[in-house]
């Protein structure tokens, strides 16, 4: 990890497990970090890339998994991107399968990847006008009330107060 330190500019490390650790680091230094880690480090295959919105601080964090076959090992590198107009550069080119990752991200949660192959095309929301649903101010309840008609004979429960009816009968 030091030799990665001395290279890179990471602004966090966290061990999980001997066998998992993250590293957060500045997005302009990502590709160049996952690229060393593929090729140097022997993290050959991307096991997954997420995204969190963090609508408080007007972020979304990128993670992506690489696994080393060899060492048993996985290391998840974390990067924040703005909220606003969100955009990141694409790792189609180190991972085929990247790019069906990056065409969900950008369709679940708006964020682009320039140059990524099909990645304006619709993938699972065909047809879709809304914002983003994965992003935090899209509004399910509201969605589903003005798109779906309800049916006769169900009974609509507040969450909170069903649970707790649930969870403790008797208070």
């Amino acid at each position: 990890m030091k030799d990665i330190q001395a290279k890179f500019k990471i602004t966090e490390i966290e061990e999980q497990r001997k066998d998992l650790s993250f590293i957060t680091i500045l997005k302009e230094q990502a590709i160049s970090l996952i690229t060393y880690l593929r090729d140097i480090k022997e993290y050959k295959h991307l096991v997954l890339l997420t995204a969190v919105d963090w609508i408080d601080d007007n972020k979304f964090q990128l993670t992506y998994l690489l696994n080393n076959p060899e060492k048993k090992s996985d290391i998840g590198v974390k990067v924040l991107i703005e909220r606003e107009n969100p955009e990141m550069e694409s790792i189609h080119h180190l991972w085929k399968q990247a790019k069906t990752y990056q065409r969900e991200l950008h369709e679940m949660f708006g964020i682009n990847f320039p140059g990524s192959p099909k990645v304006d095309e619709p993938f699972i929301l065909e047809g879709w006008t809304d914002i983003p649903p994965y992003r935090r101010d899209f509004d399910t309840k509201k969605y589903s009330e003005e798109t779906y008609f309800p049916r006769p004979g169900r009974s609509t429960n507040d969450p909170a107060t069903y649970m707790k009816q649930k969870l403790y009968p008797d208070e």
